[in-house]
Protein backbone atom coordinates (compact mmCIF):
# COMPACT_ATOMS: atom_id res chain seq x y z
CA UNK A 1 0.00 0.00 0.00
CA UNK A 2 1.19 3.38 -0.80
CA UNK A 3 0.94 6.29 1.72
CA UNK A 4 0.10 9.90 0.51
CA UNK A 5 2.08 12.44 2.55
CA UNK A 6 -0.14 16.54 2.20
CA UNK A 7 3.37 17.59 1.39
CA UNK A 8 4.42 15.48 -1.91
CA UNK A 9 2.36 15.71 -4.92
CA UNK A 10 0.13 12.81 -5.46
CA UNK A 11 1.05 12.52 -9.29
CA UNK A 12 5.23 13.05 -8.81
CA UNK A 13 4.87 10.53 -6.53
CA UNK A 14 2.92 8.13 -8.78
CA UNK A 15 5.62 8.78 -11.67
CA UNK A 16 8.16 8.03 -9.43
CA UNK A 17 7.21 4.61 -8.23
CA UNK A 18 5.53 3.22 -11.14
CA UNK A 19 6.80 5.28 -14.57
CA UNK A 20 10.64 5.96 -13.04
CA UNK A 21 11.56 4.75 -16.74
CA UNK A 22 9.78 7.56 -18.49
CA UNK A 23 12.96 9.61 -17.66
CA UNK A 24 15.63 7.53 -19.53
CA UNK A 25 17.84 9.32 -22.49
CA UNK A 26 15.96 6.57 -25.14
CA UNK A 27 12.74 7.82 -24.40
CA UNK A 28 13.50 11.50 -24.31
CA UNK A 29 15.02 11.34 -27.50
CA UNK A 30 12.03 9.01 -28.86
CA UNK A 31 9.32 11.51 -27.81
CA UNK A 32 11.28 14.78 -28.69
CA UNK A 33 11.62 13.05 -32.60
CA UNK A 34 7.27 12.33 -32.23
CA UNK A 35 6.97 16.04 -30.56
CA UNK A 36 8.40 18.26 -33.69
CA UNK A 37 5.83 19.56 -35.93
CA UNK A 38 2.80 18.08 -33.77
CA UNK A 39 1.53 21.56 -33.28
CA UNK A 40 -1.91 21.64 -31.02
CA UNK A 41 -1.68 17.73 -31.10
CA UNK A 42 -0.41 15.35 -28.44
CA UNK A 43 1.73 13.59 -30.17
CA UNK A 44 2.31 10.30 -28.12
CA UNK A 45 1.37 8.77 -25.02
CA UNK A 46 2.57 5.61 -22.59
CA UNK A 47 0.01 2.84 -22.99
CA UNK A 48 0.25 0.23 -20.78
CA UNK A 49 2.52 -2.97 -21.50
CA UNK A 50 5.59 -1.39 -19.49
CA UNK A 51 2.93 -0.22 -16.72
CA UNK A 52 1.48 -4.14 -16.73
CA UNK A 53 5.54 -5.69 -16.32
CA UNK A 54 6.28 -2.83 -13.54
CA UNK A 55 3.56 -4.29 -11.44
CA UNK A 56 4.11 -7.59 -12.09
CA UNK A 57 7.93 -7.46 -11.09
CA UNK A 58 8.52 -8.54 -15.14
CA UNK A 59 11.64 -7.30 -16.95
CA UNK A 60 10.59 -4.32 -18.40
CA UNK A 61 12.01 -5.35 -21.80
CA UNK A 62 9.78 -2.50 -24.23
CA UNK A 63 7.82 0.34 -23.83
CA UNK A 64 4.68 0.87 -25.30
CA UNK A 65 3.40 3.93 -26.61
CA UNK A 66 0.60 5.27 -28.72
CA UNK A 67 1.00 7.88 -31.20
CA UNK A 68 -1.52 10.29 -33.60
CA UNK A 69 0.88 9.45 -36.67
CA UNK A 70 0.36 6.88 -39.16
CA UNK A 71 3.08 4.05 -39.09
CA UNK A 72 4.52 5.63 -42.60
CA UNK A 73 5.00 9.32 -40.67
CA UNK A 74 6.04 7.72 -38.25
CA UNK A 75 8.96 6.02 -40.38
CA UNK A 76 9.48 9.38 -42.18
CA UNK A 77 9.98 11.07 -38.70
CA UNK A 78 12.88 8.25 -37.67
CA UNK A 79 14.20 7.54 -41.10
CA UNK A 80 17.28 10.10 -40.59
CA UNK A 81 18.32 9.00 -36.95
CA UNK A 82 20.07 6.68 -35.50
CA UNK A 83 16.59 4.39 -33.95
CA UNK A 84 16.20 1.68 -36.38
CA UNK A 85 12.26 0.92 -37.23
CA UNK A 86 10.76 -2.45 -37.92
CA UNK A 87 7.92 -3.09 -39.24
CA UNK A 88 6.71 -5.91 -36.58
CA UNK A 89 2.60 -5.02 -37.40
CA UNK A 90 2.67 -2.49 -40.01
CA UNK A 91 -0.73 -3.49 -41.12
CA UNK A 92 -2.32 -3.18 -37.77
CA UNK A 93 -0.40 0.23 -36.93
CA UNK A 94 2.51 -1.15 -34.65
CA UNK A 95 6.13 -0.84 -35.65
CA UNK A 96 9.10 -1.28 -33.00
CA UNK A 97 11.31 1.24 -32.60
CA UNK A 98 14.91 -0.01 -31.31
CA UNK A 99 17.30 2.41 -29.88
CA UNK A 100 20.38 1.22 -27.78
CA UNK A 101 18.83 -2.14 -27.71
CA UNK A 102 15.68 -1.35 -26.17
CA UNK A 103 12.73 -1.90 -28.08
CA UNK A 104 10.06 0.48 -27.96
CA UNK A 105 6.37 -0.74 -29.83
CA UNK A 106 4.46 2.31 -30.89
CA UNK A 107 0.75 2.13 -32.25
CA UNK A 108 -1.71 4.43 -34.30
CA UNK A 109 -4.54 5.53 -33.07
CA UNK A 110 -7.17 3.74 -34.19
CA UNK A 111 -10.96 3.54 -34.81
CA UNK A 112 -13.56 0.65 -35.13
CA UNK A 113 -15.41 0.88 -38.48
CA UNK A 114 -17.32 -2.60 -38.08
CA UNK A 115 -16.67 -5.64 -35.70
CA UNK A 116 -18.09 -8.93 -35.41
CA UNK A 117 -17.54 -8.95 -31.75
CA UNK A 118 -14.09 -10.71 -31.57
CA UNK A 119 -12.62 -9.23 -35.17
CA UNK A 120 -13.22 -5.51 -36.33
CA UNK A 121 -11.90 -3.54 -39.28
CA UNK A 122 -10.11 -0.47 -37.76
CA UNK A 123 -9.19 2.68 -39.26
CA UNK A 124 -6.22 5.19 -38.45
CA UNK A 125 -6.97 8.04 -36.52
CA UNK A 126 -4.99 11.20 -34.99
CA UNK A 127 -8.30 11.42 -32.37
CA UNK A 128 -7.32 9.91 -28.63
CA UNK A 129 -11.06 10.42 -27.88
CA UNK A 130 -12.10 7.65 -31.32
CA UNK A 131 -9.27 5.28 -30.08
CA UNK A 132 -10.03 5.58 -26.15
CA UNK A 133 -13.76 4.88 -27.30
CA UNK A 134 -12.58 1.25 -28.57
CA UNK A 135 -11.49 0.24 -24.57
CA UNK A 136 -14.00 2.54 -22.63
CA UNK A 137 -16.44 -0.19 -21.88
CA UNK A 138 -13.86 -2.88 -21.43
CA UNK A 139 -11.70 -0.89 -18.76
CA UNK A 140 -14.22 1.07 -16.95
CA UNK A 141 -16.93 -1.30 -17.01
CA UNK A 142 -15.22 -5.06 -17.00
CA UNK A 143 -11.89 -3.82 -15.57
CA UNK A 144 -13.60 -2.65 -12.51
CA UNK A 145 -15.59 -5.98 -12.32
CA UNK A 146 -12.57 -7.65 -12.05
CA UNK A 147 -10.76 -5.45 -8.97
CA UNK A 148 -14.36 -5.77 -7.66
CA UNK A 149 -14.69 -9.58 -7.88
CA UNK A 150 -11.00 -10.26 -6.74
CA UNK A 151 -11.07 -7.42 -3.99
CA UNK A 152 -14.28 -9.38 -2.32
CA UNK A 153 -12.17 -12.62 -2.93
CA UNK A 154 -8.47 -11.72 -1.73
CA UNK A 155 -9.24 -8.83 0.43
CA UNK A 156 -12.72 -8.18 1.30
CA UNK A 157 -11.59 -5.83 4.28
CA UNK A 158 -9.90 -3.39 1.33
CA UNK A 159 -11.18 0.02 1.05
CA UNK A 160 -12.24 0.42 -2.68
CA UNK A 161 -12.24 3.94 -4.23
CA UNK A 162 -14.09 4.19 -7.75
CA UNK A 163 -13.05 7.64 -9.28
CA UNK A 164 -16.70 8.07 -11.47
CA UNK A 165 -17.91 10.76 -13.49
CA UNK A 166 -20.76 13.66 -13.43
CA UNK A 167 -20.93 12.37 -16.83
CA UNK A 168 -23.36 9.12 -14.99
CA UNK A 169 -26.17 11.87 -14.94
CA UNK A 170 -25.81 12.52 -19.00
CA UNK A 171 -27.37 15.60 -20.41
CA UNK A 172 -29.84 15.95 -17.39
CA UNK A 173 -28.16 18.89 -16.37
CA UNK A 174 -28.88 20.99 -19.59
CA UNK A 175 -32.62 20.73 -19.19
CA UNK A 176 -31.57 22.92 -15.87
CA UNK A 177 -33.65 26.23 -16.30
CA UNK A 178 -30.27 28.35 -17.24
CA UNK A 179 -29.71 31.70 -17.57
CA UNK A 180 -27.37 33.12 -20.04
CA UNK A 181 -25.70 36.01 -18.65
CA UNK A 182 -22.44 37.78 -19.77
CA UNK A 183 -19.62 35.44 -19.22
CA UNK A 184 -21.38 32.65 -18.33
CA UNK A 185 -24.41 30.24 -17.95
CA UNK A 186 -26.17 30.19 -14.61
CA UNK A 187 -28.79 29.22 -12.30
CA UNK A 188 -31.32 31.27 -10.45
CA UNK A 189 -29.84 31.33 -6.43
CA UNK A 190 -33.50 30.51 -5.31
CA UNK A 191 -33.22 26.85 -7.48
CA UNK A 192 -32.73 23.67 -5.43
CA UNK A 193 -29.53 23.01 -7.25
CA UNK A 194 -27.95 26.88 -7.01
CA UNK A 195 -24.80 25.44 -4.33
CA UNK A 196 -24.25 22.52 -7.23
CA UNK A 197 -25.99 19.19 -8.66
CA UNK A 198 -26.26 16.68 -5.94
CA UNK A 199 -26.44 12.99 -5.55
CA UNK A 200 -30.30 12.63 -6.13
CA UNK A 201 -30.43 13.87 -9.89
CA UNK A 202 -31.62 11.04 -12.42
CA UNK A 203 -29.06 9.10 -14.04
CA UNK A 204 -31.99 7.91 -16.19
CA UNK A 205 -33.40 8.80 -19.52
CA UNK A 206 -30.23 10.72 -20.78
CA UNK A 207 -27.96 11.03 -23.45
CA UNK A 208 -24.40 9.89 -21.56
CA UNK A 209 -22.03 9.53 -23.96
CA UNK A 210 -20.25 6.18 -24.89
CA UNK A 211 -17.20 7.19 -22.13
CA UNK A 212 -20.42 7.94 -19.52
CA UNK A 213 -22.52 4.99 -19.94
CA UNK A 214 -19.20 2.25 -19.67
CA UNK A 215 -18.98 4.54 -15.94
CA UNK A 216 -22.52 4.30 -15.64
CA UNK A 217 -21.96 0.61 -15.25
CA UNK A 218 -19.10 0.54 -13.33
CA UNK A 219 -20.14 3.27 -11.05
CA UNK A 220 -23.83 0.62 -9.87
CA UNK A 221 -21.57 -2.00 -9.73
CA UNK A 222 -19.36 -0.51 -7.16
CA UNK A 223 -22.41 0.67 -5.23
CA UNK A 224 -23.64 -2.82 -5.72
CA UNK A 225 -21.07 -4.75 -4.22
CA UNK A 226 -21.03 -2.33 -1.44
CA UNK A 227 -24.39 -2.68 -0.52
CA UNK A 228 -24.50 -6.46 -1.62
CA UNK A 229 -21.37 -8.10 0.05
CA UNK A 230 -21.03 -5.31 2.78
CA UNK A 231 -17.62 -4.13 1.44
CA UNK A 232 -16.23 -0.55 2.26
CA UNK A 233 -16.89 0.53 -1.32
CA UNK A 234 -17.48 4.45 -2.78
CA UNK A 235 -17.53 6.02 -6.18
CA UNK A 236 -16.36 9.60 -6.55
CA UNK A 237 -18.72 11.14 -9.05
CA UNK A 238 -16.22 14.07 -10.39
CA UNK A 239 -16.35 16.60 -12.22
CA UNK A 240 -13.07 18.10 -13.75
CA UNK A 241 -10.04 16.93 -11.62
CA UNK A 242 -6.72 18.88 -12.58
CA UNK A 243 -3.68 20.17 -11.06
CA UNK A 244 0.39 21.50 -12.18
CA UNK A 245 0.95 18.01 -13.37
CA UNK A 246 -2.49 17.58 -16.15
CA UNK A 247 -1.80 17.04 -19.70
CA UNK A 248 -4.51 18.12 -20.93
CA UNK A 249 -5.68 17.27 -24.36
CA UNK A 250 -7.79 19.43 -27.01
CA UNK A 251 -11.41 17.43 -26.10
CA UNK A 252 -10.41 16.35 -22.20
CA UNK A 253 -8.77 18.87 -19.38
CA UNK A 254 -9.76 21.82 -20.51
CA UNK A 255 -8.03 24.35 -18.13
CA UNK A 256 -4.72 22.57 -18.52
CA UNK A 257 -5.25 22.53 -22.26
CA UNK A 258 -6.05 26.13 -21.93
CA UNK A 259 -2.95 26.99 -20.24
CA UNK A 260 -1.05 24.96 -22.58
CA UNK A 261 -2.39 27.42 -25.37
CA UNK A 262 -1.75 29.95 -24.32
CA UNK A 263 2.18 29.34 -22.61
CA UNK A 264 3.16 27.95 -26.55
CA UNK A 265 1.07 30.41 -28.16
CA UNK A 266 -1.25 28.26 -29.76
CA UNK A 267 -5.15 28.63 -31.04
CA UNK A 268 -7.52 27.36 -28.40
CA UNK A 269 -10.78 25.67 -30.44
CA UNK A 270 -14.43 26.50 -28.15
CA UNK A 271 -16.87 23.62 -29.01
CA UNK A 272 -20.13 25.36 -28.63
CA UNK A 273 -22.29 27.03 -26.30
CA UNK A 274 -20.43 30.13 -26.76
CA UNK A 275 -17.53 29.58 -24.13
CA UNK A 276 -20.21 30.11 -21.81
CA UNK A 277 -20.18 26.61 -20.07
CA UNK A 278 -19.29 26.41 -17.13
CA UNK A 279 -17.49 23.68 -14.53
CA UNK A 280 -16.12 23.49 -11.43
CA UNK A 281 -12.54 22.25 -10.70
CA UNK A 282 -10.47 20.25 -7.96
CA UNK A 283 -7.37 20.46 -7.35
CA UNK A 284 -5.40 16.97 -6.89
CA UNK A 285 -4.26 17.37 -3.67
CA UNK A 286 -8.18 18.39 -2.50
CA UNK A 287 -9.39 15.28 -4.39
CA UNK A 288 -6.53 12.91 -2.62
CA UNK A 289 -7.31 14.26 0.67
CA UNK A 290 -10.75 13.33 0.73
CA UNK A 291 -10.34 9.92 -0.83
CA UNK A 292 -7.60 9.88 2.30
CA UNK A 293 -10.59 10.78 4.40
CA UNK A 294 -13.11 7.86 3.30
CA UNK A 295 -10.02 5.48 3.55
CA UNK A 296 -9.09 6.24 7.00
CA UNK A 297 -13.61 6.37 7.97
CA UNK A 298 -14.78 4.00 5.13
CA UNK A 299 -18.32 3.57 4.68
CA UNK A 300 -20.67 0.95 2.72
CA UNK A 301 -21.81 1.56 -0.99
CA UNK A 302 -21.14 5.17 -0.73
CA UNK A 303 -21.53 7.62 -3.67
CA UNK A 304 -20.59 11.55 -3.73
CA UNK A 305 -20.29 14.29 -5.83
CA UNK A 306 -16.76 15.87 -5.75
CA UNK A 307 -15.63 18.68 -7.29
CA UNK A 308 -14.57 22.59 -6.94
CA UNK A 309 -18.31 23.52 -6.00
CA UNK A 310 -19.10 27.09 -5.59
CA UNK A 311 -15.96 27.58 -4.20
CA UNK A 312 -13.37 26.63 -7.81
CA UNK A 313 -15.16 27.02 -10.83
CA UNK A 314 -15.52 28.97 -13.86
CA UNK A 315 -16.77 29.24 -17.62
CA UNK A 316 -14.36 29.01 -20.88
CA UNK A 317 -14.40 32.99 -21.36
CA UNK A 318 -14.01 33.38 -17.55
CA UNK A 319 -11.16 30.83 -17.70
CA UNK A 320 -9.65 33.18 -20.85
CA UNK A 321 -9.84 36.28 -18.82
CA UNK A 322 -7.73 34.87 -15.82
CA UNK A 323 -5.08 33.39 -18.22
CA UNK A 324 -4.68 36.56 -19.62
CA UNK A 325 -4.79 38.35 -16.25
CA UNK A 326 -2.19 35.99 -15.36
CA UNK A 327 0.39 35.77 -18.14
CA UNK A 328 -0.02 39.69 -19.87
CA UNK A 329 -0.80 37.83 -23.07
CA UNK A 330 -3.37 37.80 -25.18
CA UNK A 331 -5.71 34.18 -25.63
CA UNK A 332 -6.28 33.25 -29.28
CA UNK A 333 -9.17 31.46 -30.11
CA UNK A 334 -11.87 30.37 -31.90
CA UNK A 335 -15.84 29.27 -31.39
CA UNK A 336 -17.02 26.63 -32.88
CA UNK A 337 -20.84 25.81 -33.40
CA UNK A 338 -20.47 22.09 -32.74
CA UNK A 339 -20.59 20.79 -29.27
CA UNK A 340 -19.29 17.41 -28.05
CA UNK A 341 -22.29 14.67 -27.59
CA UNK A 342 -23.59 14.79 -24.11
CA UNK A 343 -21.53 17.60 -22.94
CA UNK A 344 -22.80 19.89 -20.36
CA UNK A 345 -24.00 23.87 -20.55
CA UNK A 346 -23.62 24.56 -16.80
CA UNK A 347 -22.16 21.40 -14.05
CA UNK A 348 -21.19 22.69 -10.48
CA UNK A 349 -21.08 20.01 -7.86
CA UNK A 350 -22.88 19.86 -4.47
CA UNK A 351 -20.38 18.51 -2.27
CA UNK A 352 -22.04 19.01 0.99
CA UNK A 353 -23.27 14.93 1.65
CA UNK A 354 -19.52 14.05 1.52
CA UNK A 355 -18.42 17.05 3.80
CA UNK A 356 -21.66 16.70 6.27
CA UNK A 357 -19.90 12.53 6.56
CA UNK A 358 -16.11 13.96 7.14
CA UNK A 359 -16.47 17.58 8.78
CA UNK A 360 -12.50 17.72 8.71
CA UNK A 361 -12.10 18.02 4.66
CA UNK A 362 -12.30 21.32 3.02
CA UNK A 363 -11.27 22.74 -0.31
CA UNK A 364 -8.02 24.54 -0.19
CA UNK A 365 -7.30 25.26 -4.04
CA UNK A 366 -9.37 28.17 -5.52
CA UNK A 367 -9.58 28.22 -9.47
CA UNK A 368 -7.41 31.08 -9.72
CA UNK A 369 -4.85 29.18 -7.89
CA UNK A 370 -5.27 26.03 -9.92
CA UNK A 371 -4.99 28.13 -13.07
CA UNK A 372 -1.45 29.82 -11.79
CA UNK A 373 -0.27 26.39 -10.62
CA UNK A 374 -0.89 24.80 -13.99
CA UNK A 375 0.83 28.10 -15.87
CA UNK A 376 3.79 28.01 -13.88
CA UNK A 377 4.20 24.27 -14.17
CA UNK A 378 3.73 24.54 -17.71
CA UNK A 379 6.67 27.21 -17.97
CA UNK A 380 9.26 25.00 -16.01
CA UNK A 381 8.61 22.26 -18.77
CA UNK A 382 9.11 24.72 -21.52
Amino acid sequence: MLVFSKEKSFFNLIKRKFFSFHKSKEVKKIFSILSQGSENKQAAMFVGGCVRKYLSNEKIDDIDIATVYTPHQVIEKFKNSNIEVKKTGIDHGTLTLVLNNRNFEITTLREDISTDGRHANVSFTDNWEKDSKRRDFTINANGTLNLLENTRNYCPEAVFIFCSTNKVYGDTPNLLPLIELETRWEIDKGHKYYDGVDETMSIDHSKHSLFGASKVAADIMVQEYGKYFGMKTVAFRGGCLTGPAHSGAELHGFLAYMAKCSVQNKKYTIFGYKGKQVRDNIHSNDLIRAFWCFFQKPRVGEVYNIGGSRYSNCSILEAIQMIQELTGNEFKYEVSDLSREGDHLWWISDIRKFKGHYPEWSLKYGIQDIIKEIIEALEKRK
